[in-house]
């Protein structure tokens, strides 16, 4: 899988953490990938145990529950 695949799904973890993904179609601009992309992502997210929900008021997606992805290697030692 290319690096710039967990590039995005860690900038877009970045985003839903701090409230700023904006609608869908700015997000998509954001991460320079379609909007399909983006429901993709969040799909991928959600299965892998992530609560995501969407504010309409504030137009961008949030996590419900605390928590967040790491999808870089660390040496242990």
């Amino acid at each position: 899988m290319p690096t710039y695949y967990f590039n995005r799904l860690d900038q877009l973890n970045s985003l839903i953490r701090r409230r700023a993904t904006g609608s869908p179609i700015q997000l998509a601009k954001k991460l320079s990938v379609s909007e399909r992309t983006i429901f993709a992502y969040i799909s991928i997210l959600r299965n892998q145990g992530a609560d995501i929900r969407y504010n309409r008021s504030r137009q961008s997606y949030y996590y419900s529950t605390d928590g967040t992805f790491d999808f870089t290697f660390k040496k242990t030692g």
